[in-house]
Order: structure tokens, then sequence, then C-alpha cells
């Protein structure tokens, strides 16, 4: 993390314009990334206060509070309460996350991005049934004993659900499909928060992993995929009604 450099949000400002009638989160947020990605802001400059970035782009506060906060999600802005807002990297730093600031800041429609996460996730178990070594089955393993030790604990319960997906997408060896649900899980966390909320759901969850996981042991991949489109109907019908 760079230090902080001096204060130049005068500078910052002068390089914004005001955002036009339409989605102005949207608008906020990319207006700020154009800026720190043309080279011309250092890592670690201090952005200038929510009114300030308010009044310049023309916009309510709130629109600049959301903007930052999507841009903080994402590690290209730190929000320091009682200090301010800094920006994290370096324009080459920054560009490559194109693809999750698209996802992020653009119009969010739930069911697309629940959608995709299946589609991600079935596609993941496929090639983790061809690719698994014995380390990651031992760690999907142990992820569904913790997740069925967790049906009375919901919140070890659900840490257990993530590190499950995590430990399979690792198991493939793409980065790219890593990064990714990572990105989709995280926007359905923010906008559509509906983790289970009962034991029922949460054994069926368990019964629904185990299947994955017997199929991934067998390294059957059409069987991987079958049981992983079955959990995630299930998985997308829940947080469709959040």
């Amino acid at each position: 993390m760079p230090a902080y450099s001096d204060d130049r949000s005068a500078e910052i400002a002068s390089g914004l314009r005001a955002v036009p009638a339409g989605s102005p989160v949207s608008e906020v947020a990319r207006r700020l990334l154009d800026l720190f990605t043309s080279g011309s802001i250092a890592p670690g400059a201090r952005l200038p206060p929510e009114r300030h970035l308010s009044a310049t782009l023309e916009v309510g506060r709130s629109a600049v509070r959301e903007a930052l906060a999507a841009l903080e999600i994402l590690g290209i802005v730190d929000v320091r309460p009682g200090s301010g807002t800094y920006l994290r990297g370096t324009a080459s730093e920054l560009l490559p996350q194109t693809l999750r600031w698209g996802l992020l800041i653009g119009e969010r429609n739930t069911a697309e991005l629940l959608e995709l996460r299946s589609g991600l996730e079935i596609f993941v178990a496929r090639l983790a049934a061809q690719r698994v070594d014995a380390s990651a089955l031992e760690r999907l393993r142990e992820s569904v004993t913790r997740m069925r030790d967790g049906v009375d604990d919901l919140a070890a319960f659900a840490r257990a659900d993530r590190d499950f997906h995590l430990a399979l997408a690792e198991a493939v060896g793409n980065d790219v499909i890593v990064d990714q649900l990572d990105v989709v899980r995280s926007l359905l966390r923010v906008y559509a928060d509906r983790a289970v909320h009962d034991t029922d759901a949460a054994r069926i969850a368990v019964s629904e992993h185990a299947d994955v996981l017997a199929a991934i042991e067998r390294h059957d991949a059409d069987a991987a995929a079958s049981a992983m489109a079955i959990h995630m109907a299930t998985a997308s019908a829940r947080l469709s009604d959040a």
C-alpha cells in the first residue's frame, strides 16, 4: 500500500465535470475511473470530500457515496473514516480490473447474475471432476463435513459453503474462472444477500454439495455438472426471492 500523498483535492476535482441526468451512480463511478486510469493521479492521492465531488459533478451526495462504495469493494479506493478516500493503485495496476468495474457499476440485474453464476459453477464442477487432485479433494470433503456440522450454526455453515465453492474453483487451476466467480458472488452478496436461514434449507444444501463431491470423487464430469445444476437451481431460487 503506497504512502498517502499530499492533498490534491482541488486538482482532482478540476479533472471532473457535471454528470448528465440518467444513472448518476454509474456515471460518477465511470468519471472517477476515467480520471484514475488517465495516469494523472498518483497512488495514495486523497480524493475531494463527498460534498466537493457532489458539487463538481452536480449530483446528490448519495450518488457519490454509492459510487465510492462500489469502487472500495473492488479495491480501487481506500475509504478511511475520519481521514478521507484515497486512490490505491497506479493506472497500470487499475486497468486490468475493467471487467470487474463493468460488472459492478453497470445496470445490475440479479436474475442475470444468478444465470451467470450458475453457468460458471456448472462448468467448474465439470472441469473439477476431470482435474481435481488429492489435496483439492480433501479440501472439498472437509468443507462438506463442516457444512454438515454447521446446520445449527448458520454463520459457520455459510463459511463452509463459500469454502467449498472456492476450493472447487481453485481445483480447476484457472485463475480467470476463480476471479470471475469471486466477482459474481461478491455482487450477489452486496445486492441480494440471502444466506440459508433455516436448518431444513441447510440440510438440503449439504445433500446437494455431497452429491457434487461424490461425482467429483468418481471423476464423473457429467454427473458433477448435473449435481451442480440441481444445487444452483435451488440456490438461485432462494436468492431470487430475496
